[in-house]
């Protein structure tokens, strides 16, 4: 397999980025026939092996920050450190074999012209090989794991994104051919924003919106949807319910790439997972590290801030969790963040508290979009 890995990060890689091409089906059958050949040729050599599959690295350690000189865009991405995983390693085999399972499948899946999404191929695999996929995440860090070996991106592999994303304001999208949706009129649901990225790449995108909103909560996005925000600041507001996942965040970059003029600002909680939300959005993620950074946004902190605390009601705030600390300590360590935001972190960790939008809703349910409109005439974000 050493050959194979030679060859894979000749080719797919280079010594400072490393990235998942989008490619056609036809291109990644190939790679798995490469794969599974070279797998055969060793395993009938005169002295046989199981070679193992050398995976770009996931982890901390091998990412890097792209900075841009020309724009304030800047990036996570991988650099060329691999991991190794193996049938010989101890705990290390049903990972070794998973990864040849998911490979059989999406060949199935790429011979037949379809596109599956996670939660389908996970039920697929629980069928075929429950003892191998007991559970939905064995299956996405699998994906994770064929995409950093075979380097082409989830979509290329015919597996969809299973999107949570909604979109809502100042925005029409058209699909070539078809009617064209009015995103002002689809009430306090918003629009289903589709896990399909090859239909999302063809919209046709109209708006007289100044300012996108990224709301990291469905309530709030629903509270500004119902409350028609968007007429009152022209603007486009879109959530992914939490972390965001990569329909939504494709979108929110095809949006900013047809209208670069349009300052993307984050409405999330004041806490660490909050800030590791809009981080995301803004440079993408380790764990996704090879496809991500393509749709990172020059995203701004409009809210919940330090200076906005004295605001809220004393009891509305709420201690730190284990898990925050947790958060904040990558943050910390993650190379990412911009000065004023790691004063941000430094202050919910000395206060060992954090609040939440809602707690907003103490001056009034109305109160929300006045706040917002306040920060967005002021130009108070970061």
């Amino acid at each position: 397999m050493e050959d194979l890995r030679t060859s894979t990060l000749k080719f797919f890689t280079d010594q400072h980025l490393c990235y998942a091409d989008i490619v056609p089906p036809a291109q990644v059958r190939a790679r798995i026939e490469v794969s599974v050949l070279s797998f055969l040729k060793i395993l009938n050599a005169s002295n046989p092996a199981i070679s193992d599959l050398p995976l770009i690295q996931r982890k901390l350690s091998n990412s890097r920050v792209n900075h841009s000189l020309l724009t304030e865009l800047s990036y996570v991405f991988l650099s060329n450190s691999v991991s190794i995983r193996s049938l010989m390693r101890p705990n290390a085999g049903k990972a070794f074999v998973r990864v040849w399972k998911v490979m059989e499948m999406c060949y199935q899946i790429l011979l037949q012209e379809k596109r599956v999404t996670q939660r389908e191929l996970f039920y697929k695999l629980l069928c075929d090989s429950p003892h191998l996929f007991p559970s939905q995440k064995d299956v996405n860090r699998t994906i994770q794991d064929l995409v950093a070996l075979l380097r082409c991106s989830r979509y290329s592999l015919g597996i969809m994104a299973s999107s949570r994303g909604l979109i809502a304001g100042r925005l029409i999208m058209q699909e070539p051919g078809k009617e064209a949706v009015d995103c002002s009129v689809c009430g306090s649901s918003g629009h289903t924003i589709s896990g399909d990225l090859s239909l999302l790449d063809k919209l046709i995108l109209n708006t007289d919106a100044r300012y996108i909103v990224v709301v990291e909560k469905h309530a709030i996005f629903q509270r500004l949807a119902e409350d028609r925000f968007f007429n009152q600041i022209p603007s486009i507001l879109i959530t992914a319910k939490g972390y965001p996942d990569m329909a939504t965040r494709f979108l929110l970059h095809r949006i900013s790439r047809a209208f670069p003029d349009l300052p993307i600002l984050a409405l999330v909680d004041w806490n660490p997972a909050g800030l590791a939300i809009l981080c995301t959005f803004k440079f993408g993620s380790v764990g996704m590290g090879l496809e991500s950074y393509r749709y990172a946004c020059n995203v701004k902190w409009l809210g919940l801030r330090g200076h906005d605390l004295p605001m809220l009601p004393d009891q509305s705030f709420v201690p730190l969790k284990t898990k925050d600390l947790q958060i904040a300590q990558s943050l910390m360590s993650s190379k990412i963040l911009q000065e004023n935001y790691k004063e941000e972190v430094t202050l919910m960790v000395q206060s060992g508290r954090r609040a939440e939008i809602e707690a907003l809703y103490f001056h009034g349910y109305d109160y929300l979009g006045k706040y917002i409109a306040k920060k967005i005439v002021q130009s108070d974000y970061i």
